[in-house]
């Protein structure tokens, strides 16, 4: 099989993917139920008892919600910064000491899994994006980052796989119902990339030899399938980068699982 990566959630309401070999499985993030991780695990041929430790990005609810429950229940350990286990500590429930694992940006191994954190640029505590290398092939995860910057950058290429942030289009989420403190969180370099951003990285990832890119956390009231897929599809034709033919341009669904992706 090689390495893999299966997005179960990618949404406002809820994130987390699957990256795993024959060897090893993790969890990035679990910001659904336990119930409704392990029911989209199933459809990829995988299970909860299959997970060797839950890796946290940051704080918030929408990934987090299932994390103490899942520990618990499957004594799996926990991975994530000093400053987001602080910040999230009253809201996971009690984690065995044991399975709590403080980690920082050096690299570290679940099994054949070499695990990449990197920090990113998001209104939570330290919040974390990582990249998964196993036997030469690499996935990165690049959500809820309000900029991508040089360094991000350095940590992600040479991936197979990247599931990218495209989070909102600039003109819905303007027109849109959120409050103006929302919306200005929202379009801050602490908030989440727009279509735009995403588009203009999709560009650099491909160039630098990415060749499958997920575009995910895309906002339920400020952005579309069709109108994310065609914004980035359309700029890197712009630019001599043909979708399907230099790179594979999928979509993540915000609920229930996208598919199973090998790196190849």
């Amino acid at each position: 099989m090689g390495l893999r990566i299966a997005p179960l959630f990618s949404g406002s309401k809820g994130n987390c993917i699957l990256v795993g070999t024959e060897r090893a499985n993790i969890l990035i993030d679990a910001g659904y139920s336990c119930i409704r991780i392990e029911t989209e695990l199933k459809k990829v041929d995988a299970s909860l008892a299959d997970v060797n430790g839950i890796l946290v990005t940051h704080e918030h609810t929408d990934h987090i919600a299932g994390v103490g429950v899942i520990s618990r229940k499957y004594d799996i350990p926990v991975y994530a910064n000093e400053q987001t286990w602080q910040a999230m500590a009253n809201r996971t429930g009690e984690i065995a000491q044991k399975n709590i694992r403080i980690i920082d940006e050096n690299d570290f191994y679940i099994e054949d899994l070499c695990i990449q954190p990197y920090e990113i640029s998001h209104d939570a505590a330290c919040p974390f994006g990582y990249s998964v290398t196993s036997a030469g092939k690499k996935v990165s995860i690049m959500t809820d980052l309000g900029k991508v910057t040089e360094k991000i950058m350095q940590y992600v290429e040479g991936s197979n796989i990247v599931l990218l942030e495209s989070n909102h289009d600039v003109e819905m989420l303007k027109c849109g119902p959120y409050p103006y403190q929302l919306k200005r969180r929202i379009l801050s370099t602490q908030g989440h990339l727009s279509n735009d951003d995403a588009a203009q990285t999709a560009l650099r990832l491909a160039l630098s030899g990415v060749r499958g890119i997920l575009l995910g956390h895309l906002s339920e009231h400020n952005n579309d399938y069709e109108l994310a897929r065609l914004t980035v599809c359309s700029f890197l034709e712009q630019n001599g980068v043909i979708a399907g033919r230099h790179v594979a341009v999928g979509m993540a669904k915000r609920e229930g699982v996208t598919g199973s992706y090998v790196a190849r």
